[in-house]
């Protein structure tokens, strides 16, 4: 990625009119591969009917608005609305105004009301003695989940490792490998991160126009933060993070998240590409920008992966951890369906449109990421080589075309 860099910041402004034939092949394909990931996420992700109005909400909230804090909230708001639904913080309010609305209408006069009153006070009776006689749905599942309790809270290899064979011989399984990281330790990595991360985001904000490697490395640092949820949904955060700062055109951008897909490893790699090539377009040295780039937004998840092994044994069992991760899933799950929606409105590239257009424009290129969602789907072609396809479509249209 950092080779292509160099080689993207030396091409000419304008392309040869099959180069932008072949990048647009190339991006269509990329949308079939990201909505395929996008339908294979929402998959684990979308467990009840919450997970799914969240997808919903989220992925329509950030079609509609961009910004830096934007994704954030969106994630955090989506894992505060599983907490509260899934911990019934609402249930009482609601009751209580459900119970003084009867009240306020069973005083009305009885001239008015008799012959309603009686069946509603039946019928408020009978519920009445239901709800006495039968616990909550959340009291059943703990009832049932108690028994099981103490085996599950084990570690797998301890588990079996007590289990018996089918000649009712005691099975033996060593231990797993673990890294010895206590709950202190964890939660002191954990902390001094985020001291650090609120360090530079403030540094970067009290200064009006700070240095522009410092200012990649604060956006990087904060994309490789909040990311959650998988690679594709690096793609609408460093849109925002990089292009929208005017540091990479979107032609290049385009140029990079094309090539990224047919690359093994994950999409977070084209941090090194833009970091190099926002060095290159403010005169500084491409290395150094390569360099900031890629420790912005790894450094992150390598140092909150180590803190939270320290604390994830006694975090997992929570039903409130628990709860936050599969709201935040899900939030992490519509905002992929964002970037497909953004880039399926800048993927066609051409001459006279190098910022892009929708690919709606060219039915052709919506057959290329159609051909790409189902050749992936249900006939199990790889990425890199539906992507490869693509480019190849790109080439027969300039053919046919030109």
């Amino acid at each position: 990625m950092f080779g292509l860099s160099l080689g993207v910041a030396n091409i000419n402004q304008t392309l040869p009119s099959i180069a932008y034939d072949l990048l647009s092949g190339l991006n269509a394909a990329v949308v079939g591969v990201i909505a395929l990931a996008t339908i294979e996420l929402s998959g684990k992700s979308i467990t009840d009917k919450l997970t799914r109005l969240l997808v919903f909400f989220t992925a329509s909230a950030g079609m509609l608005y961009n910004a830096l804090w934007y994704f954030p909230v969106l994630m955090a708001a989506s894992g505060f609305a599983t907490l509260v639904y899934d911990f019934r913080w609402l249930h009482g309010p609601i009751g209580a105004m459900v119970r003084l609305t009867t009240f306020w209408r069973s005083r009305r006069p009885a001239s008015e009301s008799a012959a309603a009153v009686e069946p509603e006070t039946e019928l408020d009776t009978v519920r009445d003695e239901q709800q006495v006689g039968s616990p909550a749905p959340g009291d059943r599942i703990m009832e049932q989940s108690a028994g099981q309790e103490t085996d599950s809270n084990l570690p797998t290899t301890e588990r079996e490792g007590t289990s018996m064979t089918t000649e009712g011989q005691p099975r033996v399984i060593p231990k797993a490998l673990r890294i010895s990281i206590t709950w202190r330790i964890g939660v002191a990595i954990i902390v001094s991160f985020f001291a650090s991360f609120l360090a530079v985001m403030i540094v970067r904000g009290i200064f009006p126009s700070p240095p522009r490697l410092y200012s990649l490395f604060a956006n990087m640092y904060l994309a490789g933060t909040i990311i959650f949820g998988g690679g594709p949904v690096v793609i609408p955060l460093l849109r925002e993070y990089v292009v929208a700062e005017g540091w990479v055109t979107q032609r290049d951008f385009l140029i990079g998240l094309a090539i990224i897909q047919a690359f093994p490893g994950p999409n977070f790699n084209i941090a090194v590409f833009l970091g190099s090539l926002t060095a290159v377009n403010a005169g500084q040295n491409p290395v150094a920008g390569a360099v900031i780039a890629w420790l912005g937004i790894f450094f992150p998840g390598m140092v909150l992966l180590h803190g939270t092994m320290g604390i994830w044994s006694a975090l997992r069992s929570r039903r409130s951890v628990k709860s936050v991760l599969r709201g935040i899933n899900a939030g992490a799950v519509g905002l992929i369906y964002t970037a497909v929606y953004r880039i399926w409105q800048i993927g066609y590239v051409h001459e006279t449109s190098q910022q892009g257009r929708s690919l709606g424009d060219d039915p052709w290129w919506l057959v290329v990421a159609a051909a790409s969602f189902v050749f992936g789907r249900w006939y199990n072609v790889s990425p890199p080589v539906t992507i490869i396809a693509g480019a190849v479509m790109g080439l027969i249209r300039y053919g046919v075309v030109s």
